[in-house]
């Protein structure tokens, strides 16, 4: 039998806590001296207050957490909240990584300053080119607002050409444009290149995208979420050779390999 300071120290936990859950009903002691009132608690309890512990760990409330160990939960409704728990936390760490690439882009961008990438940048002439298409508008034109639209519309996108029976014929090719709702909303368009023709009752946008007399391009090596380097050195090569941007640069992607850091895209930004 254990005091209540010994079964905190054994459990990890802290008195005050022990006594939160005596008071709420959810782990009470197996003795309280009816003179002192001092708690007592056995080595046995030790497997509960980790099964408490684990099931706070993993967000659920300690209503929740109560109606568990009671059993009021059955095993089905159980194995979906750990699912949905499951799915929630896995977003939170895709989220996590993203945010760091795009830190990590940030400083990369930051340490290149001064650096003039000459040998990387080349104007040419883009053909015209026919893309199927889906659109979604993003909040803002930032790498964390752009991601989390651009891939499901990719997916739909993909999923789409195929109960259609359209295949690409070329690369997948990204542009952006101001949305209607202003305060930095962006149309983004997800497309790939086809050579079909519309029909009618399509469930995606075939669209011929005009020819650009003169971009400027720079390919990018890497995700697109660490794309803000490759896109600030072309600014800098922009600017500094006296040039004028004349809208969003499109997004072509040459390669694109289950490893998102081996992808490869060139950045094509018209001129005017």
């Amino acid at each position: 039998m254990f005091t209540i300071g010994d079964f905190a120290r054994h459990g990890r936990v802290s008195a005050r806590m022990l006594r939160h859950y005596d008071a709420i009903g959810l782990l009470r002691p197996d003795r309280t001296d009816p003179f002192s009132g001092y708690r007592y608690y056995a080595a046995a309890q030790l497997a509960q207050l980790n099964r408490i512990i684990a099931l706070k760990d993993l967000g659920f409330t300690l209503q929740q957490v109560q109606e568990i160990l009671e059993g009021k939960v059955s095993t089905q409704e159980l194995r979906g909240m750990l699912s949905l728990r499951r799915a929630e936390l896995e977003t939170a760490m895709a989220e996590a990584a993203a945010r760091l690439s795009q830190v990590e882009a940030r400083l990369r961008s930051i340490e290149s300053e001064g650096h003039m990438p000459t040998e990387d940048v080349i104007i040419k002439s883009i053909p015209a080119v026919r893309v199927a298409e889906l659109t979604a508008t993003a909040a803002g034109y930032e790498p964390e607002h752009i991601g989390p639209v651009i891939s499901p519309l990719y997916d739909e996108l993909f999923r789409r050409l195929e109960a259609a029976g359209v295949t690409p014929t070329g690369p997948g090719i990204a542009y952006y444009e101001d949305a209607p709702e202003g305060e930095g909303a962006i149309l983004v368009h997800a497309g790939v290149t086809v050579a079909a023709a519309p029909r009618p009752g399509q469930d995606f946008e075939i669209v011929d995208l005009p020819a650009v007399e003169r971009a400027a391009t720079i390919v990018h090596r890497g995700p697109m979420a660490a794309v803000v380097p490759t896109a600030q050195a072309l600014a800098r090569w922009i600017d500094a050779g006296d040039h004028r941007s004349a809208g969003y640069a499109r997004e072509v992607t040459l390669e694109c390999p289950a490893d998102l850091e081996k992808w490869v895209t060139e950045l094509q930004e018209p001129l005017a």
